[in-house]
């Protein structure tokens, strides 16, 4: 009977030396590693410089203070419009609309102090209850000071 308790254990431990040699290790526990902070927002570009893109003049001026419908030639009793289009920011600048009949005859000289923080548009106008002279005129406008843009223009 010993042999065959010993072939019992021998086949006993043969079964647990396959069944632990065939058996899958055990995988360390995986940590994950701590969640960087999410990276700050890129800072937005800043603003362009201030500038005058341009004028358009017309007889009506919409809400956002653009052109209704461009022109160069004007009625006597018109009202005329000027709509003066920014790009960029500034803190302040003082714009003016300077015109002019006839060459250096002052018609009218308006200013206003804005604040632009990007595209933007401004209007001035002019209006002459008992009608303007037949002829030619132009509308000079100045920002900080310097003539940045001019338009000319007739009534007939």
């Amino acid at each position: 009977m010993h042999s065959r308790q010993r072939t019992t254990a021998t086949l006993a431990s043969s079964l647990l030396l396959a069944t632990i040699a065939c058996s899958k290790p055990e995988e360390p526990t995986r940590t994950s590693a701590p969640t960087p902070p999410p990276a700050a927002a890129p800072a937005p570009p800043a603003p362009a410089p201030f500038r005058i893109v341009g004028i358009n003049l017309g007889t009506a001026i919409t809400a956002d203070k653009k052109v209704a419908a461009p022109a160069a030639a004007f009625a006597p009793a018109d009202t005329i419009y000027a709509s003066v289009t920014t790009d960029g920011a500034a803190a302040s600048v003082p714009l003016k609309a300077r015109w002019t009949y006839e060459g250096d005859q002052l018609v009218n000289e308006t200013s206003q102090s804005i604040a632009p923080t990007g595209p933007a548009a401004f209007e001035f106008h002019i209006a002459k209850p008992d009608g303007w002279p037949v002829g030619k005129y132009k509308v000079e406008i100045s920002a900080n000071g310097t003539v940045a843009a001019t338009k000319e223009f007739v009534v007939n």
